[in-house]
């Protein structure tokens, strides 16, 4: 029995899924969940080695299997090694979630080339790498959850660039999800709104974090979990009639 084998026969029930930027913040919180549903996660990180190997030991902890692959997702060669690791040490992905991305907020007059190379660059084309593998190493039946915002329906001052690489994300969803017509596999976007992590409080004030946290008719900012209840809807059984959309996580904020 070759390794490939061993590792196939000894696949939870639910299958493997790679969750990209799954170190920290609601990356994390989405391997949780997915691990605790029964599959085996991948855990992608591009530079937070400690905080990914931590997670892997939590989920094993915990009884599930996990593994924490380095990949730049901007990169087309490393997402193929991402995918192909996958595959060698877990078994065929089933469900792919998009969630690396990056936000850094700049007025348009302010922004730069850098900027929008570097935004552009993980957001979308990191988006489009992995979908690009997704079409032929994804099993047949499976999931792709792509990372939009709901931001991008508030016009906020200084998220130009940001919003504009989710558009896209956005466009990229809907059209995938009828290229992959005849597989009976979904795609789905998700679109968060505030999120209590690091990447949204970092640079805010308090009198700035409670006034997006009154926003919604909720009146809190979301959590991850929030995010990983709706992935984990999306990923499993019951997902399987939702395809080419976008479903807003925010609390009515829009």
């Amino acid at each position: 029995m070759n390794a490939s084998t061993q590792s196939a026969q000894s696949t939870p029930s639910r299958g493997v899924a790679i969750v990209t930027g799954a170190s920290r913040g609601i990356g994390a919180a989405l391997a949780a969940r997915l691990a605790r549903d029964g599959y085996a996660v991948v855990v992608n990180y591009a530079s937070s080695s400690a905080e990914a190997e931590a997670l892997v030991a939590k989920i094993e902890a915990a009884g599930g299997r996990a593994i924490a692959v380095k990949a730049n997702i901007a990169k087309a060669d490393e997402v193929r090694r991402l995918f192909d690791t996958t595959r060698e040490r877990l078994g065929q992905p089933t469900v792919l979630v998009n969630n690396a991305g990056i936000m850094k907020t700049i007025t348009i007059a302010e922004s730069t080339d850098a900027l929008y190379d570097e935004t552009f660059d993980i957001n979308v084309r990191g988006t489009l790498n992995t979908l690009r593998e997704a079409a032929t190493k994804l099993a047949d039946g499976g999931r792709v959850i792509n990372f939009s915002t709901s931001a991008l329906a508030m016009n906020l001052p200084g998220y130009g660039l940001y919003t504009a690489s989710k558009a896209a994300v956005e466009a990229i969803t809907r059209v995938f999800a009828r290229e992959l017509r005849g597989r009976s596999i979904c795609v789905n976007a998700v679109a968060p709104g505030p999120v209590a992590t690091e990447l949204f409080l970092k640079g805010k004030t308090d009198e700035q974090v409670k006034h997006f946290a009154s926003m919604p008719p909720l009146q809190r900012l979301g959590e991850p979990e929030d995010i990983a209840g709706l992935v984990s809807f999306l990923a499993g059984p019951d997902g399987g009639w939702v395809n080419g959309q976008v479903l807003r996580a925010n609390g009515g904020i829009v």
